[in-house]
């Protein structure tokens, strides 16, 4: 049975002459991926991805018209938290259900060409948005998710496409991706796939898996981001087959990319990508191509109408966190959260642009950068390496005192040169000394960079411990 690898096929076989012509033509093209993980794991990771290094992600669904505690806020009124329970005993009837909300997700002022816009001023490289989160809301009008979707309920209107078409017209040059939950908290058809031990699994048959073929056929996504498949192992949810479909046969299986969770006991271990964890940021060099997700908004992923200035990162806590990563060979994906009106929060949107401000001079030491010798300085706190063939950038994340930066991890060479990102060609004068090299920066007034300041060295030497 080739449906489950070849998704359009209907319960008519497809005649097995054009069958076997169709896949020695593709077995001529290049590799097959059979769907386990030895082999899908050998699939080489696509380059732009680990060129693009920075990526939005985009929490938006029903919980954004509650708006309150976080994106699980059904999950913890259902649980009886006391908190949500009081929020909905005070402003809503009683009888208020959950899916009283979707009428008023109207997304009335939502602009994808707006946020389009954005995310490429961001410096951004990649988007990935929401398509489906826990509470089974689709943002598309997905023939699996009858009555409970953006066109039939709320916005009425194709968020994914909007956005999708929006991206690829006013932003070319940043990828679209999509998130997609394979788990519902209350979906019946999963809880009775639960309650039966996982011996039958109509829920990925009729609903999770269909829904994932229907997003990469209807939308290319460049990024699937899988997440909700923790609890239960990856055969339940048939990922295996669903990945090697996507490898060889999809309208993208050239340049997707997937992160790892496709199962109990995937994170971490099978994965274009690892995300081991929300806000992974380990430190040092992984084996692996691995990735950072966080979220500007420190308490949720979702908005928050109760969010304080104090909540949200700041643009320093924000790049300190991009260098950090990309200078251990990680992206970092910053998540947002738009409003139920479809706007992005104005203190949201600022960061970006702040970000994307950082970026249009710094840029260099972070796209297709790679891992240096040393991750961070081995002498001064606050300083971390990327490098790019005979060069290695230096991110100082405080301005050193006296103007002078010390670098305890490098050496210089007779062809040694150093300049500041943003600064031109201006030569920087330096020395060797015993604790390392030393670097006399230009006066803090000249320099037109803000936060996070980057030096770049042609021709240096790693200093090796002693």
């Amino acid at each position: 049975n080739w449906c489950p690898v070849i998704p359009r096929c209907s319960s008519a076989m497809v005649p097995l002459t054009i069958l076997l012509f169709i896949l020695a033509g593709r077995e001529v093209s290049g590799t097959r991926y059979t769907p386990d993980w030895s082999s899908l794991d050998s699939r080489p990771l696509p380059q732009w991805y680990d060129d693009a290094k920075v990526g939005i992600f985009i929490h938006w669904g029903v919980f954004a018209v509650p708006s309150f505690t976080s994106e699980w806020f059904w999950h913890s009124w259902a649980g009886g938290n006391e908190e949500c329970v009081n929020f909905m005993k005070n402003n809503y009837r009683p009888g208020f259900t959950y899916q009283d909300f979707a009428p008023e997700f109207t997304a009335e002022f939502y602009d994808p060409e707006h946020w389009a816009k954005v995310f490429k001023s961001s410096g951004a490289k990649y988007v990935v948005l929401t398509s489906k989160h826990h509470e089974g809301f689709t943002l598309w009008p997905s023939k699996h998710s009858w009555s409970w979707n953006a066109m039939d309920v709320g916005p009425k209107r194709d968020l994914v496409g909007d956005l999708a078409k929006a991206i690829r017209s006013k932003s070319p040059d940043v990828h679209f991706g999509l998130y997609h939950s394979m788990f519902e908290w209350f979906n019946p058809l999963y809880l009775q796939d639960k309650a039966n031990n996982l011996t039958t699994n109509h829920f990925v048959e009729t609903k999770s898996m269909p829904e994932l073929y229907e997003l990469v056929n209807n939308y290319e996504p460049d990024v699937i981001w899988s997440d909700g498949a923790q609890g239960e192992p990856d055969w339940y949810w048939n990922s295996t087959v669903f990945l090697a479909w996507l490898f060889n046969d999809s309208p993208v299986k050239d340049t997707v990319v997937v992160n790892d969770r496709w199962g109990d006991g995937d994170m971490c271990a099978h994965g274009s990508f690892y995300t081991c964890a929300d806000r992974y940021n380990p430190g040092v060099v992984q084996p692996h191509k691995w990735e950072n997700c966080l979220t500007l908004d420190k308490m949720s992923w979702g908005y928050r109408r109760t969010a304080s200035f104090l909540d949200y990162m700041t643009i320093h806590e924000l790049l300190t966190s991009l260098v950090t990563t990309v200078s251990c060979g990680g992206n970092m994906l910053i998540n947002i959260g738009p409003t139920k009106e479809g706007t992005l929060p104005a203190l949201m949107e600022e960061r970006l642009m702040q970000m994307g401000q950082w970026l249009s001079i710094n840029g260099e030491a972070v796209y297709a950068s790679k891992a240096w010798v040393h991750q961070n300085d081995t002498l001064t706190p606050g300083v971390w390496y990327t490098s790019k063939a005979d060069t290695v950038y230096a991110f100082t994340l405080e301005w050193p005192r006296g103007d002078m930066l010390t670098l305890g991890s490098v050496q210089s060479t007779p062809t040694t040169s150093i300049t500041m990102m943003g600064q031109g060609s201006q030569k920087l004068l330096h020395k060797d000394i015993n604790k390392g090299l030393q670097v006399a920066l230009p006066s803090m007034s000249e320099v037109i960079s803000e936060w996070v300041w980057v030096i770049k060295m042609e021709n240096v030497r790693p200093k090796r411990d002693t």
